[in-house]
């Protein structure tokens, strides 16, 4: 599914004068055929540091270096739509406002809650335009299943926010 996706949002992006897409990736396996058939700005959105293994990163280090050196940016943060919240949910065993808006945007796919994510970080760590429609693509981390057009919001207004539209979702 990950390679129909690309070619959707790629054509999608020629089509509508899209600059930039955003891509999550665990491994770096998807981000190859995205750089090699999109000419404009791909900002790849990894899992924090830590993730899995405390003060490691999962996606390889020579990939990354590979994919900068053909101008992938990259964004290795804290989720904005888990983060430090998860952190005080699992102590305090409750439910806290941003992990509902996450569980919410679960309910059209995981791929729908981490594009949204990733293109609200790349706007924070200023990777991507304000007030831009951009493609977002992501997925379950096992490759690319969502891509949407969205204008990302700033977390601080998240819910400026706005899903233009979805290219592609798997049905639930």
């Amino acid at each position: 599914m990950t390679n129909e996706v690309i070619k959707l949002a790629v054509d999608y992006a020629k089509d509508n004068n899209i600059k930039h897409i955003v891509i999550a990736s665990i491994t770096g396996n998807s981000v190859p055929a995205l750089v090699e058939s999109f000419d404009g700005d791909v900002i790849c959105v990894t899992h924090v540091n830590g993730y899995k293994v405390p003060g490691e990163n999962e996606f390889p280090a020579d990939l990354r270096q590979e994919l900068t050196s053909k101008g992938v940016k990259f964004l290795t943060t804290t989720h904005v739509l888990s983060g430090a919240e998860r952190g005080i949910s699992s102590v305090f065993k409750g439910m806290y406002p941003v992990e509902i808006i996450a569980q919410t945007l679960r309910m059209l796919g995981a791929g729908t809650k981490v594009g949204v994510e990733c293109a609200i970080m790349a706007l924070d760590a200023g990777l991507v335009p304000f007030n831009t429609k951009i493609l977002s693509l992501g997925g379950t981390g096992r490759g690319l299943d969502t891509a949407i057009v969205v204008t990302p919001g700033h977390a601080q207004k998240v819910f400026s926010t706005r899903i233009h539209k979805i290219l592609i979702k798997p049905e639930l």
